[in-house]
């Protein structure tokens, strides 16, 4: 006489695009002072910031940005790309602005990617701060790509 399991067993699958990027973690230039205009820099490949000018960098909450990438059916040669034009942070509830240049990537746009495997990396930039930067809080966004060459 057959006897059933309890509970039944379940089957399941995830199916995965061939390639795929997701964000990690967003770039943060932490918090700062501003007496004049100045630069802020995080460097990916180092995972420093440093800052020029009139600007003075106050606490340790900044952070490159940092994406996983992968191919999961093959291994695959990809080129990461960066946007090369300047994005645009708006203060939250205002109208000012700062921008954000020079995106750097961790490492070679180039890479090879082992067949089920995955690969991180960290993109940085420059925050352009203006001698009378409103007090608050900017964001903005930007977009990074992988592509098959």
């Amino acid at each position: 006489m057959p006897i059933a399991a309890n509970p039944s067993a379940t089957a399941n699958a995830l199916i995965v695009f061939p390639l795929s990027l997701t964000k990690l973690q967003d770039l943060d230039f932490g918090q700062m002072t501003v007496t004049n205009a100045g630069t802020v820099v995080i460097d990916p490949n180092a995972n420093t910031i440093s800052k020029t000018g009139g600007v003075l960098l106050v606490g340790t909450g900044w952070h490159a940005a940092q994406f996983v990438g992968s191919s999961a059916g093959q291994s695959a040669v990809v080129n990461i790309k960066l946007p090369n034009q300047l994005t645009t942070l708006t203060r939250q509830g205002g109208t000012e602005t700062m921008t954000l240049s020079n995106l750097t990537l961790e490492g070679q746009a180039k890479r090879t990617i082992a067949a089920a495997e995955s690969f991180t990396f960290r993109v940085g930039g420059t925050l352009n701060v203006a001698a009378n930067q409103v007090e608050g809080i900017y964001t903005g966004t930007f977009n990074v790509d992988i592509q098959y060459p």
